[in-house]
């Protein structure tokens, strides 16, 4: 499967722009960690953009929802098993995948950090993530009212599992969403 054909899958079945935001920050993560680990920059990218698709359709992360009914679809669309069972490791609560690969855990790791950098941005008066430091990052990180739907424990389990700093973890997703900021509508625009 090729970018243009995985794009397509997350718009036949993702309405929201919000959500396909996050996709799209996921992707550019993933990218930056199959550079930082020598890996396939395509498949560990699309493994990101892929693995919420179901996700507004099928919200219960459950046996019958997200990401179980994804994986049956993907299979459907001849993706590979390695990039399905990533995406069902990042939910392994409820389909019992353990993540094992550095794609896999790098899934975990960056998946909750997209949103909380994403809500960064848009708190701030430019509403351009380009304006986003570690350090600004950190501190909303204490503050649990602040973005509250982000597990701050998951992003630091995903970050120790990958082997990485928590503050490198962070800047690492910084610079990748950051060179993804037109895509992601984090480049100084109105709020859309």
């Amino acid at each position: 499967m090729d970018r243009p054909e995985a794009w397509n899958i997350v718009c036949e079945y993702t309405d929201s722009s919000q959500l396909r935001r996050h996709m799209l920050a996921v992707e550019a993560a993933m990218r930056a960690y199959a550079r930082h680990f020598g890996e396939d920059e395509e498949k560990w990218g699309l493994t990101g953009l892929l693995h919420d698709f179901d996700y507004e359709r099928y919200p219960d992360v459950a046996e019958n929802g997200h990401p179980n009914i994804g994986a049956s679809i993907l299979r459907e669309r001849g993706v590979d098993e390695e990039t399905i069972r990533a995406i069902l490791s990042h939910a392994t609560e409820v389909t019992g995948v353990e993540r094992q690969s550095k794609m896999e855990q790098a899934l975990y790791a960056v998946d909750e950090l997209t949103g909380l950098i994403i809500a960064v941005a848009l708190v701030r008066p430019s509403r351009d993530i380009r304006d986003v430091k570690v350090k600004s990052i950190r501190k909303k990180w204490k503050t649990k009212a602040f973005a509250p739907g982000v597990n701050r424990e998951e992003v630091e389990a995903g970050a120790a599992d990958l082997g990485i700093d928590l503050n490198e973890h962070i800047q690492i997703v910084l610079d990748a969403m950051t060179e993804a900021a037109t895509e992601l509508g984090l480049a100084g625009q109105e709020a859309s």
